[in-house]
């Protein structure tokens, strides 16, 4: 089965998914996003008499969740690499602000770019 697109997006209390799927719009919460997708898999299966085990699910983060779930990315660092001003960045990830598609296009490529960059690293030892 080809993976279906999960959006992730962080509530006051808790994150909140939407996947689509033969045209309908599934939408669920939780606490975690293990959770989340655990009653995102069970929906399916009730809805659509999907297999759970044979759902995959490509995650798509607001700022403020990946930046959440990715705790070690540094803003000013991320910000540096997507050529945005770290004070916007950060505004994104609180929520004041909500980035437009480029904007968060550029984020996307900068994370994609150090990881990359770190996959290239090699660690000598004696």
């Amino acid at each position: 089965m080809k993976p279906l697109s999960l959006t992730i997006e962080r509530s006051k209390k808790e994150l909140w998914g939407r996947v689509h799927y033969d045209d309908d719009l599934i939408m669920d919460s939780a606490s975690s996003v293990e959770r989340l997708e655990r009653k995102m898999k069970k929906l399916l299966k009730e809805l659509h008499g999907l297999d759970p085990n044979t759902i995959l699910f490509d995650r798509q983060y607001d700022l403020t969740v990946l930046f959440e779930q990715f705790h070690y990315l540094k803003i000013t660092a991320i910000a540096e690499k997507s050529d945005m001003n770290s004070a916007l960045l950060r505004q994104y990830v609180t929520g004041i602000k909500h980035p437009s598609a480029k904007q968060a296009k550029k984020v996307e490529d900068a994370i994609h770019k150090i990881g990359r960059e770190l996959s290239k690293i090699a660690v000598y030892a004696e």
